[in-house]
């Protein structure tokens, strides 16, 4: 349907290491208008600066709920665009390459790794009848 305004801060967020010179300041924005307030998780899930609010609040509608699946990409992102290290351990992840490659992506950092490191075979473990998992070889 058509767009009505409402913005996700937790999407902004998790575009950071994608954009951070617009991001930074949107953040700041956020802030400012105090959508973190009375929220132990971040920011609001989101809010709707041009819809009227029974709250009356300065800057529209602002949702009263958290949704801790907003925080996964939150936490995640802000962590790659700090250090790199999710991209990083992805790029490390041969069952990931592999599963790449056989979707057909190509080039960019999948061009990067030699293939034999994708082609490494897994090596499945024996579960016991009982289920339980003890310890790892």
């Amino acid at each position: 349907g058509p767009d009505e305004g409402t913005l996700a801060p937790w999407a902004v967020v998790a575009s950071l290491p994608f954009a951070p010179e617009i991001v930074l300041p949107t953040i700041a924005n956020y802030r400012h208008i105090q959508l973190h307030v009375a929220n132990p998780y971040g920011f609001k899930a989101s809010f709707n600066p041009s819809f009227p609010s029974d709250r009356k609040h300065a800057f529209g509608w602002v949702s009263p709920y958290h949704f801790g699946i907003n925080e996964g990409p939150t936490v995640v992102m802000i962590e790659n665009h700090r250090s790199g290290m999710i991209w990083n351990l992805m790029r490390n992840c041969a069952p990931l390459v592999s599963g790449l490659r056989h979707a057909g992506f190509v080039g960019g950092w999948l061009g990067d790794i030699p293939h034999d490191v994708a082609s490494a075979p897994l090596q499945a473990l024996p579960v016991p009848p009982d289920g339980s998992m003890g310890e790892a070889p």
